[in-house]
């Protein structure tokens, strides 16, 4: 069985922890949980004829005064940059901690995944905003905790990532 280890993080409030639920239980749930330090959940799954073990590490949120323990991002494999895109504050979170995360770890596999695809009419950010990331060779996606849209796929197109290299 192939292990990996694999991070999510963004700023606070972005889905982080709902959208582990959706991936690895099939659940969402309306009340907010804060993620305090790191929560660590387990989904054993068949991928490209292998079993895999992922180790999904849910980082607590960040903003201005509080940064991602590079710590806990030791021995990634790979890590899902999460954004909500009702907030566009959040994208400018999430590009700074990449940046950190480059300079503690270097260039992991990582995708940039856009959390609340069903509330796309609430949405701060349009496909101008997508444009510079895909630009910069980044793989991006919609997803929705909620209605479990693009889940799968996001860490699917991960595993892609990290088996490529």
């Amino acid at each position: 069985m192939i292990q990996k280890k694999i991070c999510m993080v963004g700023a606070f409030a972005v889905g982080k922890t709902s959208l582990v639920a959706r991936f690895v239980e099939s659940i969402f749930s309306e009340k907010y949980q804060t993620t305090v330090g790191v929560k660590i959940s387990k989904k054993v799954l068949q991928y490209r004829d292998e079993h895999w073990q992922l180790l999904l590490w849910d980082l607590a949120g960040e903003d201005e005064f509080l940064q991602v323990r590079t710590s806990y991002l030791r021995g990634s494999a790979g890590y899902l940059l999460v954004v909500d895109g009702t907030r566009r504050a959040t994208l400018e979170t999430a590009l700074g901690i990449r940046q950190r995360i480059v300079d503690a770890l270097g260039d992991i596999p990582f995708v940039i995944l856009f959390n609340k695809a069903d509330l796309a009419s609430e949405w701060d950010m349009g496909e101008h905003t997508m444009a510079p990331l895909t630009e910069a060779g980044w793989v991006w996606l919609k997803a929705s905790a909620k209605t479990g849209l693009g889940v799968e796929e996001a860490f699917r197109t991960l595993l892609d990532s990290i088996q490529e290299r």
